[in-house]
Formats: structure tokens, C-alpha cells, sequence
């Protein structure tokens, strides 16, 4: 950990590693709690109902006690607390308090981890806004804990072992432990020093090193590069002057300026081959198309860029999700920073606003931009195969003339189906459809021909001589328009190869 301001120094997390230790002995782990609570409490408290789980967790044993304290909120006996965790370390680390004869938690710790972790992780934020439908507004410098975009964002980043990575808006630190696994050194950066005291001690707590840094955005690297930039940023809207303002979730920047801003200058950041994962939210606003407006962003040579668009919300339910996130709805003042918040939006024009993802390759040659507007359930984690789409693009780039194209070999990707479109009884189907299983989940209707030559593709005929076999099959004479066919074949063995349908052998 890079030893700085006095918050962030090692001195500050004294004693976390017996705290750890507590943890492992009461078995307050990803497993055991879910062994603990089970499957009906464990759903439930992802509704923020805790009933199940007190039934669940009236033994008072060690685990019992620390579910109690840090999930359900619970205040427990002081004698319980000191049985279940060293109680002097955890009140000296800020986590814990004791009021009386109870011990209350002051932030939420709780247990983290990959499938295939050997090493558990803890990840420390603020408490929540309110369990069984009590109200609590998050603060202007709330830290929030594994939420639904950090844990996309998880699963989003390719893996593969790496010198540098960087975690620009760390928060918690949560992007920061999954980089730890296969980088050499990492970097956090935040604007709140409050979120980087907590993922320092989120990275106390895991047995993690990270260094961590203050500042806005990329300002405390200026000059640095990374093999890989991964970020969730303070994306949201910009909400009106006078509104509440939260450090997590506003830049303030007007509108998408903070995705534009990273989208931007987080490429340069990146060394030759190097990778940024970025969470971002665009205005949809006087009929310009979304992708236009995300390609406007970025830099227009020396990247290749996957945008996909994941969502996209009216106005009036994006407003509403981000003050109920922070648990304002029902609070005195909801209705009308409600009504200023979207007459704010109203006034910039805006329409709509999409969520989504870019993934960027630093190449040092020509720009390849491809964008997705792709609402449908894809499989998790996607991470693999958005590497294996950016690789894909690199094999591309050196086939960009037909010949190149032709000369090679391509393999049909095992996960494909071909899926025949018509009524029931036809002699001939309607449309053929080349379905993905897995990734992004794809489908692209196909002629004849183009199916024909899919088919074929195992790696061992190079695809020009499976286009002209092809052609040959369906009747061509090797005349002009067979010529034309022929081109329109290579073009369709391009799209399916940037898509995985193909790929490329080896």
C-alpha cells in the first residue's frame, strides 16, 4: 500500500490481520454464511428483509453474532461481540461501537470472493440505506459497498495476468481485489478520502497490497501507463444546482461529461496491447444515435473499441432509480428534488438516458469501433470473451484485404447452433439462424450460401477455397456475379468472425 496522507497509512489498520483472523475462526466466509442462512434467509436478505435470517441465526454462536452484527444491522451483547471477535481491534479499526452493555456495527464488513478464491476476502462500506423498509439517506460521502455495477464491472474484465493495473473511482476497493489476482501492482485512485481509507482496510482485511492515491479521477497518475484501466465511475446524470449531491454517483460535470471524460483520455493511459473496461451513461437526446455519441468521445486513431448499450431508461425512471438507490424516496423534500432533477433533464433536451460498457484496446493503428445495442441476458462473467473479441479484431486488422481473408482458415465456435426459421411441414425453411450459447448470446440470420460455408469451417480449408466450393455447389459459373458472390461471402465471414461465430485458427 503506498504509504501517503496520514488516513491512508499502514498505522491506520493496526490489528486487522487478528480482525481477520476473528473472521476465519467464527467462519464468517461466503460459504459459511451461506451455509449458515441458507437459501431462503440468504434471498431474502438480498430484499432487505432480515426476518428470516434472525431465525436463522438465534444460537448466538461466534458466526451468529457477526451475521447479526454486519448483516443484519443487530445490536448484540458485549460479551457475545468479545466471545466472536477481538472487540478492541474492531472498535480501535473503526467497524464496531459499544454503547452500554451492546455492540453496534459503524460500517458493513462483509465476506467476498470469487468462485475459485483460496484466499477470502472482506469488503468494508458504509452501512446501507435501511433493512425491512426503514429509511436512512445516504450521506454525500456514503461509500458503498459490492452493488450490482461493480460486480458487472467484475465480471466484464478480462483476467489474464498483467504488470499494471489501475482502478480509477476504487470506492471500496472491490475492482482493486479482482486485479490483485493477476497484477503485479495496482492502483486506486479516488476523489473521496473516506473511500480510500475504507479500501484500505477492505485491502488490510483480504491480505491485499494495493496503491492507493487522491485525486480526481486520472490526476494522480498523469504520466502513468497500465496494462489494464478498469472504471466505475461517478457516472449518473448530472443532477440540477442545489440537488444532493453524492460523491459515488455524481462527477459533477454536466450530463455524461465524466463517461465522456474517461472515455476519452483513459485510452492514453493505457500501453501498447493494454485494456479499459468502463462503465458509462450516455444522454439520448434530439434523435442523435447513442453510438454517435459515444464514438464522438473517443480517441479517433489507435484503439479498437467494443460499445454495447445495455439498458436504456426515460427520464422520469431514471431519476426516480437514483434517488430511491440513495433512499431518498418517501424523505421530507423527495417530490421536489424529484420535479427539479427532471425539469433539469427536460431543459438539457434529453430523451432518455442509456447504460451500458466500453471496452478499448490501445493498438497504435487505425480506429475499429464496433457498437451493440444489446438489452438480452447474456452469460456471465463476460470478461473472456470480450478479450477473445478484442483478439479477434487484431487478426482482423491483418486481414483487412481479400486475399489476406481468403488465404486463411477459420473454425466454426463450438457453441453455435444453426436453428431453421418456417411453418411447421415446410419442404424449406424461412431463415437459417447461427445462434451463440454462451457470451454475448448472438443471433444472425444467414443466407444458403453463407450457412454452407459455416458449416464447412473446421479449420482445415482455407476460406477461399470453401467459398469457391460453395459457389461451385449452388450453381455458379464463376462469372461476375459469382465474383460478386464471392466478395459478399468474404464480408459475411468478416461479421461472424468479429461476432465469435468463427474464429480464427491457430
Amino acid at each position: 500500500m503506498r504509504e501517503g496522507a496520514g488516513e491512508m497509512s499502514r498505522e491506520r489498520y493496526a490489528g486487522a490481520d487478528r480482525l481477520r483472523d476473528g473472521f476465519l475462526a467464527a467462519g464468517y466466509t461466503v460459504d459459511g454464511v451461506a451455509a449458515r442462512l441458507g437459501p431462503v434467509a440468504t434471498a431474502a436478505l438480498a430484499r432487505h428483509e432480515t426476518v428470516p435470517a434472525r431465525r436463522a441465526t438465534a444460537s448466538g454462536d461466534p458466526l451468529d453474532t457477526v451475521v447479526r452484527l454486519f448483516l443484519l444491522q443487530l445490536p448484540v451483547d458485549q460479551k457475545a461481540a468479545t466471545r466472536a471477535l477481538p472487540l478492541d481491534v474492531a472498535v480501535s479499526l473503526g467497524v464496531l461501537y459499544a454503547d452500554g452493555d451492546e455492540v453496534h456495527a459503524r460500517l458493513d464488513v462483509r465476506p467476498y470472493g470469487e468462485d475459485d478464491i483460496t484466499e477470502p476476502w472482506w469488503v468494508v462500506s458504509d452501512l446501507g440505506t435501511g433493512l425491512d423498509g426503514s429509511r436512512r439517506p445516504l450521506t454525500a460521502e456514503h461509500v458503498l459497498g459490492v452493488g450490482g455495477a461493480s460486480t458487472m464491472l467484475a465480471q466484464l474484465t478480462p483476467r489474464s495476468a498483467v504488470g499494471r493495473t489501475l482502478d480509477v473511482g476504487t470506492g471500496c476497493g472491490v475492482q482493486a481485489l479482482h486485479a490483485g489476482r493477476h497484477s503485479d501492482h495496482v492502483v486506486g485512485t479516488d476523489v473521496s478520502v473516506r473511500a480510500l481509507q475504507l479500501a484500505g482496510l477492505t485491502a488490510a482485511l483480504s491480505g491485499v497490497r494495493l496503491d492507493l492515491r487522491p485525486g480526481d479521477l486520472l490526476d494522480p497518475v498523469r504520466g502513468e501507463t497500465f496494462d489494464l484501466v478498469v472504471s466505475n465511475p461517478p457516472f449518473v446524470v448530472g443532477a440540477p444546482a442545489g440537488a444532493t449531491r453524492h460523491t459515488n454517483r455524481d462527477s459533477g460535470l454536466p450530463l455524461d461529461g465524466v463517461s465522456a471524460r474517461l472515455a476519452g483520455a483513459a485510452p492514453h493511459h493505457l500501453t501498447d496491447g493494454g485494456t479499459l473496461v468502463l462503465l458509462a451513461n450516455w444522454v439520448l437526446r434530439d434523435g442523435e444515435p447513442w453510438d454517435e455519441r459515444v464514438a464522438g468521445w473517443l480517441p479517433t486513431h489507435g484503439v479498437d473499441v467494443l460499445a454495447v448499450q445495455r439498458e436504456v431508461l426515460d427520464p422520469a425512471e431514471y431519476v426516480a432509480t437514483w434517488l430511491r438507490d440513495a433512499g431518498e424516496r418517501g424523505t421530507a423534500g423527495y417530490l421536489e428534488r424529484y420535479d427539479g432533477w427532471l425539469a433539469a433533464l427536460e431543459g438539457d433536451r434529453v430523451e432518455g438516458v442509456g447504460f451500458g460498457f466500453l471496452v478499448v484496446r490501445r493498438t497504435g493503428a487505425e480506429r475499429r469501433l464496433a457498437t451493440l445495442d444489446w438489452p438480452h441476458p447474456v452469460e456471465q462473467p463476460l470478461g473472456p470473451h470480450l478479450a477473445a473479441w478484442l483478439d479477434r479484431q487484431r487478426w482482423l486488422a491483418a486481414h483487412q484485404a481479400d486475399d489476406a481473408l481468403a488465404a486463411a482458415t477459420v473454425t466454426l465456435a463450438a457453441d453455435v447452433v444453426q436453428e431453421q426459421v418456417g411453418s411447421p411441414g415446410a419442404e424449406d425453411p424461412e431463415a437459417v439462424v447461427l445462434r451463440q450459447q454462451v457470451g454475448l448470446r448472438r443471433a444472425f440470420a444467414s443466407d444458403t450460401a453463407t450457412a454452407a460455408l459455416v458449416g464447412a469451417c473446421d479449420g482445415r480449408l482455407t476460406v477461399g477455397t470453401l467459398a469457391a466450393a460453395v459457389r461451385q455447389v449452388l450453381g455458379d459459373d464463376g462469372g461476375g456475379d459469382g465474383a460478386e458472390e464471392g466478395r459478399d461471402l468474404l464480408a459475411q465471414v468478416r461479421v461472424l468472425v468479429e461476432a465469435g461465430v468463427l474464429t480464427p485458427s491457430v
